[in-house]
């Protein structure tokens, strides 16, 4: 079983969103032995971001331009979401969505015919059977029924993201007002990392129950 673990934080050995990660990769693999961890740390090695000269590694049009380093590169970062059984993604909040860094990421990952498929019925998502962990991390209070949850584009947005590829089984653990201060932030990393122990309990998705 393989479990990718993303990083994206620019916050270094501060950041809420890695201590988290970092909290949850630990659980699950003390609970999962034999559990194969890789991990990318999007800040220390950052994915360019897709510009028209980097468009052909996600989208070749001719067999060279699938055999260039850059679309090497691409192709790893696919290859190593597609294998692993669950995902763990650092995502602190940054101007109401998540940090430039993780969209390059993802950007890598939402391709036709690899995680998607468009025909006359629709969408279909190719990438399911998988379990996506989000550890959230926002220094105001965003949740639903606070009063700024219309300006939240980061959870709602990865939500949508995954769900696109056809990945149900996400869960968000989530701390929320870090900026109001070291006890509230402390508070809320806390509670944060007591929801962990229950998702690390939570049923393995569908394909990793076929494959064990």
């Amino acid at each position: 079983m393989k479990l990718l673990h993303i990083d994206s934080s620019i916050s270094g050995e501060a950041s809420a969103s890695r201590q988290l990660t970092a909290a949850i990769v630990t659980a699950l693999t003390e609970a999962t032995p034999g559990l194969e961890v890789i991990r990318r740390d999007l800040d220390a090695n950052p994915l360019p971001h897709l510009d028209s000269a980097l468009l052909t590694t996600i989208r070749p049009s001719s067999p060279a331009d699938s055999t260039t380093p850059a679309a090497d590169r691409a192709a790893a970062v696919l290859d190593e979401f597609l294998d692993a059984d669950i995902v763990v993604i650092g995502a602190p909040m940054y101007n109401f969505t998540i940090p430039s860094q993780l969209k390059a990421w993802i950007d890598r990952l939402i391709i036709a015919g690899k995680t998607f498929s468009y025909s006359e019925a629709g969408v279909k998502g190719l990438a399911g059977g998988k379990k996506v962990i989000v550890a959230s991390s926002r220094g105001g209070l965003y949740a639903p029924g606070m009063p700024f949850a219309a300006n939240d584009f980061q959870e709602p947005y990865l939500r949508a993201v995954f769900r696109f590829i056809g990945i149900e089984d996400i869960e968000i653990v989530r701390a929320e007002g870090i900026a109001f201060g070291p006890e509230h932030r402390a508070a809320a990393i806390q509670a944060a990392l007591a929801d962990v122990a229950s998702i690390v309990a939570a049923p393995a998705p569908e394909r990793i129950a076929l494959t064990a």
